[in-house]
């Protein structure tokens, strides 16, 4: 009998970005790959909906040049927030460095502030984002809801308030 071997995989450095991949459980978990985070961005760029996905555009902490990533919003009484299932990412090393940035869809622009959520209060908008955010759930691995929010130390959360 064979055992399948399960690889973790540690932060990795993909165009120059960090990958930030984990692992939870016996399966690994991988960020998406960088051809689809630059399609999905070229076509936001555009204007082209994503479901609930804007263009975030953040000052890169050590380079100052501008960095854009993907990312899905979600609403949790009437508030928006960003979920990081990564925390090792650029992306959110950026965001906690800079705590601004700009979201966009085609010509629409906004300038934010972020705000990262303390632990304890991450649960709900965690719980909101597996409803809210179907195609987003396959980065936390076969997880039950209740193991997400039970492992929130793990998933940066930030609240989108507008500049």
């Amino acid at each position: 009998m064979r055992r399948a071997r399960v690889r973790q995989c540690h932060s990795t450095r993909v165009g120059g970005r960090s990958t930030g991949g984990g692992i939870l459980g016996n399966v690994a978990v991988k960020p998406p790959p960088a051809w689809m985070v630059r399609l999905n961005a070229a076509f936001l760029r555009r204007g082209v909906p994503l479901g609930s996905q804007y263009l975030l555009t953040v000052r890169g902490r050590r380079s100052g040049e501008l960095r854009s990533t993907p990312v899905s919003l979600v609403l949790v009484e009437g508030d928006r927030y960003i979920v990081a299932a990564f925390s090792e990412a650029a992306w959110v090393k950026n965001v906690r460095a800079a705590e601004a940035g700009t979201l966009s869809r085609g010509r629409h622009a906004e300038s934010v502030s972020l705000v990262e959520l303390p632990v304890e209060e991450r649960g709900p908008v965690l719980r909101a984002f597996l409803e809210q955010v179907r195609g987003g759930v396959r980065f936390f691995g076969p997880q039950t809801p209740d193991a997400i929010v039970a492992a929130r130390e793990r998933y940066p959360v930030f609240r989108v308030l507008s500049a």
